[in-house]
């Protein structure tokens, strides 16, 4: 029988309609691969039990031949979704043993649709962090590794476990969240597809906060059509969310292999940057030759705000933070450090419960909302957005279908190089923030690899819910380049 668990969700589709294998076998396979990859720490809770269980109820629904989209398809979840009576602790310690009552509604809309859930993966302690090395479960560490260098890499972050799993094979699919690239960059630096949806096209409800105005879920697969197969069950209007919106959802699988021909694609030239590597320069004109062949048209473009988005980022991001994370007191759930009095307890309790960076991002929050800074610094930022968003416009309005740049400034970098320098670390969103500030979708797509075998991806930016258009165009660029795997080491 050929590798379960290299197949894709596509595959297994057509596997359980024609009865060449069972959801148990392949979710059997998945748990074998969880057991011997325990090395990358990308999962942080197995359900061998719950996963066979719900394996054996997807059979029984195939063989009665009422197959739902992602029947039998096993997938791991990040730890920032809310799943029902297990684990969702966003991989901290301030929520030490919290098991939600409810589900995110996320999770539900899959489970509804047949998924089987293997457990739950590791990621940046409450997604703040762009390496998964901030998780209180300890780093993630990334299937590829440089050709003859067997130092470990980092997967990208915060949803550093969820690529990890699906580029090692340990899942078919997962979820994920991106609140200033969380799933882009780590499908960039694993080879695998990364979509972040227009903000608004699925439900946060269960989904832990980081910051409310920029975090949205989207999946992260093996290829760009099971990206698409995985958003179209994700997404949902969802009236216990203030924010989504009432759009309907289309077939984005129907959109891939429609012709590109007449498209405009844009290059924006504030994205050319001092220094950036030549593989990486390379990549992107490659992957603008690939779209031009099948049709479209490539134009230069500007977006004269891009150079002040990072800084307005790490404004807005921290100041929704520092409010989100107020809630964690150790009064009602989650770690309780006894004090002297309530405010001693709160004090012991969030000292001891947030991990570095979250004090860092809590404290610059903090710091930009006091009084005396709050116009000076917090209401700046939120002008910046509204002229990043307004380039953004003027661009889609003057006919560009999509916008064209590279996903990451480099390709995976060695455990704890950038863990003394913050900024260097920060900048590692700088191709990715802006969506999230405009509010735009987005998509990572593998594209070709280093000189010394790491993967390295596109980034495709759409018009508000236009979906459709970025994996229309993403499969232009995985055919043209393939698709890339690790060689297995773990």
């Amino acid at each position: 029988m050929t590798d379960l668990t290299a197949l894709t969700i596509a595959d297994l589709r057509d596997g359980f309609q024609n009865k060449a294998f069972t959801s148990q076998e392949v979710t059997s396979a998945y748990l074998e691969a969880m057991q011997a990859a325990r090395a990358l720490n990308a999962y942080i809770v197995e359900l061998p039990e719950r996963a066979l269980e719900m394996a054996r109820a997807s059979d029984a629904r195939i063989a009665s031949g009422d197959m739902r989209p992602l029947e039998g398809v096993p997938l791991g979840i990040k730890d920032l979704f809310c799943t029902k009576g297990i684990h969702s602790q966003a991989c901290s310690h301030i929520l030490d043993g919290f098991e939600p009552t409810y589900e995110s509604t996320i999770t539900q809309n899959l489970w509804d649709d047949g998924a089987v859930m293997l457990g739950k993966l590791n990621m940046d302690e409450f997604a703040m962090g762009s390496s998964n090395e901030t998780s209180y479960y300890g780093p993630v560490i990334n299937p590829w590794r440089e050709t003859g260098n067997n130092a470990d890499l980092v997967p990208g972050g915060s949803s550093g476990g969820s690529a990890a799993a699906v580029s090692a094979r340990l899942c078919a699919a997962a979820t994920a969240t991106d609140t200033g690239g969380s799933i882009r960059q780590p499908a960039a630096l694993t080879a695998t597809v990364g979509i972040k949806p227009t903000y608004g096209r699925c439900s946060r409800r269960g989904v832990v906060a980081f910051a409310s105005s920029l975090d949205q879920a989207g999946p992260l697969a093996q290829t760009n059509r099971d990206a698409a197969i995985m958003l179209k069950s994700m997404a949902s209007v969802d009236p216990l969310d203030t924010t989504s919106v009432d759009v309907p959802v289309p077939d984005y699988e129907a959109a891939i292999g429609r012709s590109v021909k007449g498209m405009k694609i844009g290059i924006p030239r504030e994205y050319r940057l001092d220094g950036m590597p030549g593989d990486i320069e390379t990549l992107w004109t490659q992957a603008a030759d690939w779209l031009r062949d099948a049709g479209a048209e490539i134009v230069d473009i500007t977006l004269p705000y891009t150079k002040y988005a990072l800084p307005a980022y790490y404004i807005v991001a921290p100041a929704e933070a520092s409010s989100n994370l107020a809630r964690y007191d150790g009064v009602r759930y989650g770690l309780r450090v006894d004090g002297d009095d309530i405010v001693d307890m709160y004090e012991k309790t969030r000292a001891a419960g947030f991990g570095p960076e979250v004090k860092r991002r809590v404290l610059i929050g903090t710091y930009v909302l006091s009084a005396g800074y709050y116009d000076a610094y917090y209401l700046r930022a939120q002008k910046v957005r509204t002229l990043i968003k307004r380039d953004f416009e003027r661009v889609f309005d003057a006919g560009v279908d999509a916008i064209l740049t590279p996903a990451t400034p480099k390709p995976a970098f060695a455990m704890a190089e950038m863990a003394a320098d913050p900024i260097a670390m920060y900048l590692n969103d700088i191709f990715t923030v802006t969506v999230n500030m405009a509010g735009l979708p987005g998509i990572a797509i593998p594209a070709g690899l280093t000189g010394s075998g790491l993967p390295l991806a596109v980034q495709l930016i759409g018009r508000p819910f236009e979906e459709e258009t970025l994996f229309q165009l993403g499969q232009v660029v995985e055919d043209a380049a393939g698709r890339f795997a690790p060689a297995r080491w773990w």
